[in-house]
């Protein structure tokens, strides 16, 4: 088939720069636009084939539609243009709900193709640094592990012991603003791989032609897969689906990089072996284990989340174990074995034509064993085919030492190289993900265990009332009943289906710890902590399923976690945890966890209760005091960070975050979620997935033993002018979203936010309670929300506010600016705070925000609330420049700048179709097309934005 010329993402490109853009022809902005060619070839070249297909499959009108509407669009958001607005809504008026579903999915498919193009960009620009050994980058693991030789001397030592002790832990959240579905992730991955093919490999032109023809394939293939899915996501949808990355990333990539490090040292000190480097950095997961909110998250659920964890690492190292076999041809007539080694043959199976190849006999052996291993877990596994029956490995700790045992024999009878590559890797992940292959957290609401307690309190006493006891006397019963040992809870006979839903459960964790080991279910997180109550409640809920063992020395089998979200909780999180720590007995359980204490922050709810400035400094503030309250106590502080994707859920670049927290606070030990749409953008393409855990690793490093505050003695000053701009802004964004009478009324016609329910995104409820009150609506529907009208007020709403009052309060003679100006050059939290409003600015976009407003029927509840937004923007925007001293958004980051431009032309006209669509529908126009079309263009402006909640 010969391909007709499609020309969308050439005019795109160009007509989306501004003409900032286009006059600037310094020789450095020359310099990278020639190194980013190649990112405008790949996007014209893509764009030429959707175009292609879109002729093809609904013909030249639709094309010529789609243009048209992009091109409008482009004037529109460029110079405002009310002529460009009013051919747009004529536009999208005249257009049918037939006619609406191709220019939605056309849209939504130029975004995810241009996606593709800027992550290939991102990997071309990263290999061309290292081909021409440019100096290191920041955030690179390379350039963490130099600094801190250097820094030290070249005494490894401080780096093994920091090894030793770290924690570095991603953990992934099941959330529904990940709305992509497999079916398209695969189509993704195959065009970024083609892609890929085209810009690292000289092709004959018979194999550029099977590329390209195997490009439009795919794209073909895009266009003709339903975007949504039919029916709500269940929680084994989300397990299947977060299991996915692991194939895709983590089981490859992270002893990769564990073999990275090992290397760089082994260059770096001139040795020929160093000391093992411990396994510290792990993958999380609460997918099928968080069940706040989610009625669905049942015992049989969470079981099902452990034993599909379970067999895709036995899958894995089987599967490996084969390969590994099949290369290991060494005869025994040209080399020596250890005896340790000869102890295994010696088990192994005897196969006559392989008799003196001891290593490719021990693989056929470990094999069998590890199929033999699954089936006793229960998995499904095809049995390998020349394998014998063999006895299951009682743990992974015998897996291993099979491994070392190969390993040492090969290192100590000159064959070093052979021990290194898949052999070493297959040792490492064995390590680093066991038979479990990833710690699964639970997590439950503190009002939960309250009723589940109270009904326990009622079964053992006989009597009612336990809610109404004070908290001094809930205390005296909580510990009096954990110090004491009592039987296991047998029966679940009259309880409240509640209570026997959630006994059920700590049942069902109790075997999970029996059958897969305690690290496979480690921690239990508990939502809205707001007193010591709230963590003896959980202790004695462990104790009726055996998870807690009393006694004089008493036995904790999980992590108790308390997690403060609200703002009142973040400010007596230090006290809460003095109290938890001066109780005996709680000090007697911690040691059994080794004297290590997590906690968890949440920036989503902190943020939805009190808005971006004071949520962050609150944040902060309780990080600091809960530093000093562990060091008082002489108990090791882990701090688990509740991030969402978005800056208004605590989103932003890693390194930057990582390096802004307080002194003494991450002490190498930190888990961090990767929630939503978030964790496809970062983790489904092996080298960008491994470079983002790199950054994690080398920002935990660098904070933890380079020291990068240099606050000094200007700490109390810079904190003080902090907590009165947080109070301002407190005070504005209370006023706007609680005070403001109709400002619901506002929100629910101002965006998107009844019709995501129709979305079927995740399998979680949008609230806590059927209610919908702000109070009660979760923070990722309503960051999202905001997002998808491009307001992203939650990333922004106070600011301006709050520089605003501070510098009319203090400036004489410019001394207020002056000194936020010196706060925005010394301190890494100031920085990294209006780096990631400057990013949200950056996609927020007014114009488009004021199609959204007009949704709202009453006009004057519309002109006030909006103009209040508007005004805020302005004034945030405004302020933002004075600190920086910045005269355009992103000035300091023209990499993201390109890429929000790239995506721009192909977001906003999304954008314009949802308002005309959701018009439509709230006019009682509810066909299937219509709400198809709305939901297409949630999808696909999610898609465009890539953290949109």
């Amino acid at each position: 088939m010969q391909a007709r010329a499609g020309f969308i993402f050439d005019r795109g490109y160009v007509n989306a720069m501004s003409a900032a853009d286009s006059e600037n022809n310094s020789a450095n902005n020359k310099l990278v636009n020639d190194k980013d060619l190649p990112l405008r070839e790949d996007i014209r070249f893509l764009g030429r084939m959707l175009g292609d297909t879109l002729r093809e499959q609904d013909g030249d009108s639709a094309f010529e539609l789609v243009e048209n509407i992009r091109q409008t669009a482009i004037r529109f958001h460029r110079d405002q243009d009310p002529k460009a607005r009013e051919e747009l809504d004529a536009i999208l008026d005249r257009l049918s709900d037939e006619n609406a579903l191709p220019v939605v999915r056309a849209f939504s498919y130029f975004s995810l193709l241009s996606n593709i193009a800027e992550d290939v960009h991102h990997n071309r620009r990263r290999r061309a640094h290292l081909r021409a050994e440019s100096p290191l980058q920041e955030g690179s693991l390379t350039l963490a592990l130099e600094r801190v030789l250097t820094s030290n001397n070249n005494s490894p030592a401080i780096l093994f012991d920091f090894f030793k002790k770290a924690v570095v832990s991603p953990v992934l959240t099941a959330h529904p603003t990940e709305v992509q579905r497999r079916s398209i992730l695969d189509c993704q991955l195959t065009i970024e791989r083609l892609l890929r093919e085209r810009a690292r490999t000289e092709l004959t032109p018979n194999e550029l032609r099977h590329n390209e023809e195997n490009l439009r394939a795919t794209i073909e293939i895009l266009w003709q897969t339903r975007m949504l899915r039919p029916s709500r996501l269940s929680v084994n949808d989300e397990i299947e689906n977060g299991l996915t990355f692991y194939s895709y990333t983590f089981l490859t990539e992270i002893p990769y990089i564990y073999a990275k490090i090992e290397d760089f040292l082994e260059r770096r000190l001139n040795q020929n072996e160093i000391p093992a480097v411990s396994s510290f950095l792990r993958i999380g997961s609460w997918i099928g284990g968080d069940r706040d909110g989610n009625p669905f998250v049942t015992h049989d659920v969470m079981l099902r989340a452990v034993e599909r964890q379970s067999s895709v690492a036995l899958d894995y190292y089987i599967d490996a174990a084969q390969k590994i076999g099949r290369s290991m041809s060494l005869t025994e007539q040209l080399v020596k074995v250890s005896d340790d080694v000869k102890e295994l043959v010696a088990t192994a199976p005897d196969i006559p034509n392989r008799s003196d190849e001891p290593y490719r006999r021990i693989f056929l052996s470990i094999g069998a064993r590890l199929v033999a291993t699954a089936r006793q877990f229960g998995h499904q596994v095809l049995q390998l085919s020349t394998a014998e029956k063999r006895e299951p490995y009682a743990d992974c700790a015998e897996f291993l030492r099979d491994l070392d045992t190969i390993i040492a024999s090969l290192k100590q009878h000159k064959s070093a190289w052979i021990a290194r590559g898949a052999l070493r890797n297959l040792r490492r992940a064995a390590d680093v993900f066991g038979f479990h292959l990833t710690p699964l957290d639970m997590r439950q609401h503190s009002k939960i265990h309250e009723q589940v307690v109270s009904e326990l309190f009622q079964h053992h006493t006989g009597k009612s009332g336990y809610a109404q006891l004070d908290q001094k006397q809930r205390t005296e019963w909580l510990l009096s009943e954990i110090s004491q040992s009592r039987p296991i809870l047998a029966t679940y006979d009259g309880f409240s289906e509640l209570a026997q839903s959630e006994l059920r459960i700590l049942h069902c964790a109790a075997d999970i710890h029996r059958r897969f080991g305690r690290a496979a279910l480690p921690n239990y997180i508990i939502s809205m902590t707001t007193s010591i109550i709230n963590v003896l409640e959980v202790a004695y809920l462990l104790q009726q399923v055996g998870l807690l063992q009393s006694g004089e020395n008493p036995q904790l089998h999980l992590n108790i976690i308390p997690l403060f979200e609200t703002i009142s909780d973040l400010r007596v999180c230090g006290e809460i945890m003095d109290q938890l720590f001066s109780t005996p007995y709680y000090r007697k359980l911690l040691v059994s966890r080794g004297n290590v204490q997590e906690v968890m922050l949440g920036y989503s709810d902190s943020n939805k209760d009190g808005g971006f400035i004071t949520s962050n400094w609150e944040i902060y503030k309780a990080e600091i005091e809960l530093t000093k309250v562990f060091a008082k106590h002489n108990v090791e502080l882990r701090l688990f960070h509740g991030r969402g994707g978005t800056v208004g859920r605590g989103g932003g670049p890693s390194y930057q975050s990582i390096l802004a927290q307080p002194p003494g606070s991450v002490n190498g030990q930190i888990r961090v979620t990767e929630q939503g749409e978030v964790i496809s953008s970062k983790y489904a393409e092996p080298e960008i997935g491994r470079r983002n855990l790199e950054t994690l690793v080398a920002a935990t490093m660098e904070a933890t033993l380079l020291g990068h505050d240099s606050l000094g003695a200007n700490a109390d000053r810079y904190y003080q002018v902090m907590e009165k701009l947080a109070s301002v802004s407190f005070a504005a964004y209370r006023d706007l979203v609680y005070e403001t009478e109709g400002f619901k009324k506002f929100f629910l016609e101002s965006t998107p936010i009844r019709e995501m329910s129709g979305l079927h995104i995740g399998s979680r409820p949008p609230s806590r309670k059927n209610s919908d009150a702000i109070e009660d609506l979760r923070a990722i529907p309503w960051v999202f929300s905001w997002s998808l009208s491009r307001m992203m007020l939650p990333g922004w709403y106070g600011f301006g506010h709050a520089v605003e009052a501070f510098v009319n309060r203090e400036d004489q003679g410019g001394q207020g600016l002056a000194l936020l100006q010196e706060m925005y050059r010394e301190w890494p939290f100031m920085q990294t705070l209006l780096s990631n409003m400057d990013m949200v600015l950056a996609k927020t976009d007014m114009g488009i925000a004021s199609r959204y407003a007009e949704l709202v029927e009453d006009v004057a509840l519309r002109e006030q609330i909006f103009g209040r937004i508007k005004e805020e923007w302005s004034r945030s925007q405004k302020w933002l420049f004075a600190l920086t001293g910045h005269t355009e958004l992103l000035q300091d980051n023209p990499t993201l700048a390109r890429s929000i431009r790239n995506r721009t032309p192909y977001i906003d006209p999304l954008n314009h179709l949802q308002v005309e669509l959701l018009r439509r529908y709230r006019s009682g126009e509810d066909s299937e097309e219509v709400k198809r079309s709305i939901h297409l263009t949630i999808n696909g402006v999610t898609a465009g934005l890539r953290n949109s909640g």
